[in-house]
């Protein structure tokens, strides 16, 4: 990703759109549009899962894959890949410890 665009991609987000030898499966204008889609939805996500979080006083661990369910749904505009991706983020803006997330069932 080296262009003008000041937007820096962390290698992790990197990955979910690369293949096993470390090659984008994406144009880098692409994953960079798709990073930033993810990386606001996780921190809007942070107001949410704080009031859930006091409000219902689950788990974090249980409100963490609540969301994580409803961002791999077929509906949520996310990918598997995704949608673990920003629920590990939120769990890092949270400062909480994420649960093993399921694993999606498209492996592909």
């Amino acid at each position: 990703m080296s262009d003008d665009n000041q937007i820096l991609v962390p290698p992790s987000f990197m990955a979910v759109y690369s293949d096993a030898r470390q090659r984008l499966t994406e144009r880098s204008d692409v994953v960079r549009a798709r990073y930033e889609l993810c990386e606001d939805l996780a921190c809007h996500l942070v107001e949410q899962a704080q009031t859930l979080y006091h409000v219902q006083a689950p788990s974090e661990a249980d409100i963490l894959l609540r969301i994580h369910a409803g961002l791999s749904g077929a509906d949520s505009g996310v990918s598997a890949g995704e949608a673990r991706w920003i629920t590990l983020r939120l769990a890092e803006l949270l400062e909480w410890r994420c649960p093993e997330l399921p694993a999606p069932l498209d492996q592909s």
